[in-house]
């Protein structure tokens, strides 16, 4: 029997989350705005043509990734992420959770505004690469190969699924294969997400992602047979995710709503 989920992806700010009818998420999960302006490609191959330095810059050098990069309100997130989780539940083991993606500098500060919204418990998580990309840091002998986040919660342990073992608070950084486009400069790899997605929720559960992008965090959950909501602003990522991150996923285009027909029998990464 297919499951029927859904998809949907909103070309809107999250702050405008009151003009649709999301229901609540058993995770938020979002890769936020570093606010690092003109300096955002100072850690990619991208600063210079063709990503290598011989070349000279390209003329993403000395750019910001988009100009909403540096007026991200954390305030209004954690606000966003307090009224779309779901309400902490009586019984143990079913409790919400939001995953953010930050900087290290981001993390004293993620958790003092979490805890201002109710987020009083949480999890530091580190993401181990197997290259760095600070190509302007090439001279020095240690460079940042790896990437962080917080899972933040309320007062009750969320929702965890792993057969009974525990999880190391660092995770491997498996990069996608050519079947997954391109889009964003900040991209998430589905196969990460995927590994988070299915160990905080269950088949049937609700993830939103806030800050979209590519759409990579909603193609994960579908994938996994779980209703998937996310918000972009730039027209452009929305434009490629639909086009290209999404297709592939979606079965049945019903209005502004996409409505998935999920076999149960669907492996992670069969799609």
């Amino acid at each position: 029997m297919a499951e029927k989920i859904k998809l949907e992806l909103y070309h809107d700010n999250f702050q405008n989350f009151r003009r649709y009818n999301i229901p609540k998420a058993q995770l938020v999960i979002a890769d936020i705005p570093y606010n690092i302006g003109v300096n955002a490609y100072a850690s990619s191959p991208e600063w210079y043509i063709g990503g290598d330095n011989r070349n000279g810059e390209s003329k993403k050098a000395g750019k910001a990734f988009f100009n909403t990069d540096t007026n991200f309100n954390l305030a209004e997130y954690m606000h966003f992420c307090n009224r779309l989780l779901k309400k902490e539940p009586r019984e143990r083991g079913k409790a919400p959770a939001m995953l953010v993606f930050c900087s290290f500098q981001q993390l004293p500060v993620m958790i003092e505004q979490g805890e201002k919204y109710g987020f009083r418990h949480y999890i530091p998580l580190v993401f181990v690469k197997g290259y760095s990309a600070q190509v302007l840091k090439a001279n020095m002998k240690i460079v940042g190969a790896t990437e962080y986040g917080l899972l933040l919660y309320r007062d009750k342990l969320p929702k965890f699924n792993n057969g009974g073992q525990m999880v190391f608070n660092w995770f491997q950084w498996v990069s996608d294969g050519k079947d997954v486009p391109k889009i964003h400069p900040n991209q998430k790899p589905v196969r990460l997400l995927k590994r988070l997605i299915s160990l905080f929720t269950d088949p049937g559960d609700v993830v939103i992602d806030p800050c979209a992008g590519s759409g990579t965090t909603l193609r994960a959950a579908a994938e996994l047979g779980r209703s998937g909501y996310g918000f972009e602003i730039c027209k452009e990522f929305y434009d490629r995710a639909e086009s290209e991150m999404l297709r592939c996923v979606i079965q049945e285009p019903i209005g502004e709503a996409r409505q998935l027909l999920l076999a149960d029998a669907i492996r992670e990464g069969s799609l």
